[in-house]
């Protein structure tokens, strides 16, 4: 087994990936949104931290969240998501995928893959390439054509708050370097 190593840095912003078991496109639905909303409040009622963005595509989630000044556990944080998520999931009869005995020992079910990826924001040039893929990203899976059509994403609150206009990344030249725009963990 691969000796996976992150990096945890108090008051860190990281970017992070999150994918549903065998990329199943149980997401990006208003049942998924209403739940993960829900599983995020939760987690944060008790363990805060600021969510900078976030988008939900159909298999997986990125997200870009800035933790508290002196904590840095955001595994404890997507743990209580996940576990929360599926659980309010399978109340609400959302499906999952089939679990091998092996998942079942150990209390796992068939909703999300058991890891994450991360990433530590390193600068503002990082934060804002990665605060821009994220939102392009349904662009990116040819899901839509405009970033604006996607409704699971955080796109339309910066939009509110002018950090983006309505047409932000929808022409040509626009694609052509949003595309170009390179993140791990996809």
């Amino acid at each position: 087994m691969a000796d996976y190593r992150r990096c945890y840095v108090p008051g860190g912003t990281y970017f992070f990936t999150v994918v549903t078991v065998r990329r199943a496109e149980i997401l990006a639905n208003d049942r998924a949104r209403d739940c993960l909303r829900n599983a995020i409040r939760y987690c944060r009622s008790e363990l805060p931290f600021q969510i900078d963005g976030l988008v939900m595509l159909p298999d997986h989630v990125h997200a870009i969240w800035t933790m508290p000044a002196d904590d840095c556990d955001y595994s404890k944080r997507w743990g209580i998501v996940k576990k929360r998520f599926t659980q309010i999931w399978l109340e609400s009869g959302g499906p999952e995928q089939t679990i091998s005995a092996s998942r079942l020992r150990r209390r796992r079910r068939g909703i999300w893959q058991p890891r994450f990826w991360e990433h530590l924001i390193r600068d503002e040039r990082d934060y804002h390439n990665h605060f821009d893929y994220l939102h392009f990203n349904p662009v990116k899976h040819g899901l839509v054509e405009n970033v604006v059509d996607w409704p699971y994403s955080s796109f339309h609150y910066w939009v509110k708050q002018g950090v983006y206009t309505a047409d932000w990344g929808s022409s040509a030249k626009e694609h052509e370097v949003l595309s170009s725009i390179q993140c791990e963990g996809e």
